[in-house]
Parts: C-alpha cells; sequence; structure tokens
C-alpha cells in the first residue's frame, strides 16, 4: 500500500538495537484460573517467554515487561532470562497507561527504537518483527505498526487510510462506526516506535472514550496529525493474529506452536 513521502522524517537515524515493552499486566479472567493470564502455557513454556524469546531474537538487548496482577509470579517466571527488567502497573488504566510505566527505564538514555506488544501473543514471529523493523528504519519513521487483514475483524481495532491509502488513525471497534467495523485490516497490536516520541505522545493521550482508558491505538494518529511520519506494513498472517482468552484458544495456539516446532508449515 502506498506511503506518503512528503511527510517529513525524523530528525536523526537510529542504528542502536531496539528495546521491547511487553504489556503483561492483566488477569485473564475468561481463562478458568488465577494465574496472570501471560503465565499459562503453550507448547511446554509460558505465553510471555515466547514473545520475549521472540523479541531477543528479532536484535532485542533489554525487554521490559510490564506487570500487574501477580506481578512477583510473573518476575520469578523470567528470573533466568537476561536483559529482562519489570516495572509495575498498579491500576489498570489501558494499554497507553501500561506503556507509559517503561518511561523511566528510557529517561538519560539516547533515543532508540521500541517495540510495544502483547506479552499474551506467543504466536509472534521473529521474521514479523524484523521486517517492522526494517521498514520502520528504511522509511525513517517515528511510528510503525504491522496489521493483518482478517474475514472476521471482530473485537480489533481498525486501520484508517486516507484517500491516498496512508495511514490516519487505529478505531477501537466499541468507538467505531458500522462502516469502519466493516474494514477488515486489523490492529493486532505489533507496534514499533522512536522511544522520546513514543513517551512524549503517550503523555498527552485522553481516555475521554467508551472505555475511560488511555488507548496507546491513540498515539500513531496523534503522531500523524503532527506531520510525522507513521508506517504501515501488512506483515502479520492472519493465522498468527488469534487472541487467547479462554483455553480452548490457547489449545489452539498451542497446537500451531508444537506443529512449528516439528517443522509443519504453520
Amino acid at each position: 500500500m502506498s506511503d506518503d513521502r512528503q511527510i517529513r522524517n525524523s530528525k536523526s537515524e537510529i542504528r542502536n538495537a531496539p528495546t521491547a515493552i511487553l504489556l503483561a499486566a492483566g488477569k485473564g479472567t475468561r481463562m478458568g484460573g488465577d494465574r496472570a493470564k501471560v503465565l499459562y502455557e503453550a507448547a511446554g513454556q509460558s505465553m510471555i517467554r515466547w514473545v520475549v524469546q521472540a523479541c531477543k531474537a528479532a536484535g532485542c538487548e533489554r525487554v521490559i515487561v510490564v506487570v500487574g496482577y501477580q506481578a512477583d509470579a510473573v518476575r520469578e517466571s523470567l528470573a533466568d532470562e537476561p536483559g529482562v527488567a519489570f516495572v509495575e502497573q498498579t491500576e489498570q488504566l489501558g494499554t497507553g497507561h501500561a506503556a507509559m510505566m517503561a518511561a523511566p527505564c528510557f529517561e538519560g538514555r539516547p533515543a532508540t527504537d521500541v517495540f510495544v506488544l502483547a506479552g499474551d501473543a506467543p504466536l509472534i514471529r521473529e521474521q514479523t518483527l524484523a521486517k517492522l523493523l526494517a521498514v520502520h528504519r528504511e522509511t525513517q519513521a517515528v511510528a510503525t505498526l504491522a496489521t493483518a487483514e482478517l474475514d472476521d475483524p471482530t473485537g480489533y481495532g481498525r486501520v484508517l487510510r486516507d484517500a491516498s491509502g496512508n495511514f490516519d488513525a487505529i478505531v477501537e471497534q466499541k468507538d467505531a462506526t458500522d462502516e469502519q467495523r466493516a474494514i477488515r485490516e486489523v490492529n493486532p497490536s505489533y507496534y514499533c516506535f522512536r522511544s522520546d516520541r513514543l513517551f512524549d505522545s503517550l503523555a498527552k493521550v485522553s481516555n475521554d472514550n467508551k472505555q475511560g482508558e488511555y488507548y496507546l491505538t491513540d498515539v500513531p494518529g496523534m503522531l500523524k496529525q503532527a506531520g510525522e511520519r507513521v508506517s504501515v506494513v501488512d506483515a502479520v498472517p492472519a493465522e498468527d493474529v488469534i487472541g487467547v482468552n479462554t483455553p480452548e484458544q490457547l489449545a489452539v495456539v498451542d497446537e500451531i506452536l508444537k506443529n512449528r516446532a516439528s517443522g509443519m508449515r504453520v
């Protein structure tokens, strides 16, 4: 899809190793147990560990995990993973608020590229993150998101584009019009940001929406409106966009990961 080359580039290119922020504070009440959602296992290890490993394989030297529910258990589960740090979200005020909890980890450091990802998305692939980062850097964007096309986009934020096919904004399903809900291009929460632009924008995010939450999904649209470059890459295979909210969905993900490990094409 087209990309508006007229949008101004970021002031400087970043080539240092990327960092990752993983959102892992939720309980997962529909899973049927009392564990933190990210600690449920698929193919022999926790969902959060799958995501950490994908980030490291994609070049991340630091992985910052935002914990909340059963914070100590999540910390303990990753105690043997070098380069992993933890910050705590004590109130569940939305994804934007969760990401903002990581801001102190970037103070006094040069700007860097940072993935922001869901900690309960174990199907995330190293190759997808590598492509996301490559497009982010090639286009000198301050924000890049990887999208997916789904036959049934129910439950996902929709990606809005302008008349020229360039990124415009993300709208959550609960805030979308009927026309917007018909859009099949969705946001599976695979982001890459320039760290300074991310936290500057998060400080300005409002909770004026039907959920009363601070949405991370508002940030790309805010940056676009400010004249910054926001890139999009349709890099996420539809089969990777399986939400894990129930034991049945976890079983499907478990099978997919086991098939990958055995070399079967999935």
